[in-house]
């Protein structure tokens, strides 16, 4: 065995935290009783499978809220980016427009307030860390919104002449192009292809960019579908669900997540303090 398969070997795995779904019980569930009748934080069995391997674990973090046992006075979520090498914000419910200055346009949009200030909280700090995060849907409009930037509140009242982008009876069968533009680093990671097939599951959108983020993918209809910071960090997030591309071969044309995943933690390793 060579001294650097040995050192790979003998490395500790990656430690990638993971920001969680959350539940909160409302009626009609209720009537279900047992665990329906509590708050719950979750994370998606194809999240966790997409990033796990013998070499990078996968670990959730919990929400903390005013009406928590433990209080955020209690903790500081400093610990959590010092002690993990990198976040990923799942997808999930919508942001609440109140987040980025803007009133619902109707009572189904008011999103998840609890759920956006705890993710926002994690960005800043990681951020802060310097550790790389990763945002899938729901996180690529948070991390813009995170950078001072809004969001299309429903494609299809707002925008008529887009795509279909969200479709509840094909779900993440749903799929339509994608351009990789050019000269970006999400482009750099297909050498050669431009356009690609991915799956759409939003009906909300990047509307103003956030401080510093630039465009790394369009749809046919001018819709953003991939952001990056181009701060000191590595901050990345897409509009699709490269977990679920990964479960079935929809299209020929299907674009594979591995080399993103593989890039993002190539950007944890980097970014991991020496004999971490």
């Amino acid at each position: 065995m060579s001294p650097a398969t040995l050192a790979g070997s003998t490395a500790r795995p990656l430690l990638i935290g993971v920001s969680a779904r959350i539940y909160h019980p409302a009626s009609p569930v209720l009537d279900l009783g047992g665990v329906w009748t509590r708050t719950l934080h979750y994370l998606e069995q194809s999240v966790a499978h997409w990033l796990m391997s013998p070499q990078v674990l996968a670990v959730m973090i919990p929400a903390v809220d005013r009406d928590s046992i433990v209080q955020r006075s209690d903790l500081s979520l400093h610990g959590y980016a010092d002690a993990l090498d990198g976040l990923v914000l799942q997808g999930g419910a919508d942001l609440a427009p109140t987040t980025y200055g803007e009133t619902a346009l109707h009572p189904d949009w008011a999103g998840d307030a609890v759920r956006d200030r705890y993710e926002l909280d994690l960005v800043q700090r990681f951020v802060q860390a310097g550790k790389p995060v990763l945002g899938i849907c729901r996180g690529c409009q948070l991390l813009n919104v995170a950078f001072g930037g809004t969001l299309w509140q429903d494609i299809p009242s707002q925008q008529p002449q887009a795509l279909e982008h969200v479709c509840s009876s094909r779900y993440d069968r749903l799929l339509h192009p994608v351009r990789l533009l050019p000269g970006s680093r999400l482009a750099a990671l297909y050498p050669g292809r431009a356009e690609a097939a991915i799956n759409s599951i939003h009906h909300q959108a990047v509307k103003a960019l956030g401080r510093g983020m630039v465009v790394e993918a369009q749809a046919p209809d001018g819709q953003v579908e991939a952001i990056r910071w181009d701060g000191p960090s590595y901050v990345f997030g897409m509009q699709w669900h490269p977990e679920f591309l990964a479960l079935r071969q929809l299209d020929a044309q299907q674009l594979d997540g591995g080399p993103i995943l593989q890039d993002f933690l190539a950007a944890c390793r980097a970014a991991r303090q020496p004999g971490a």
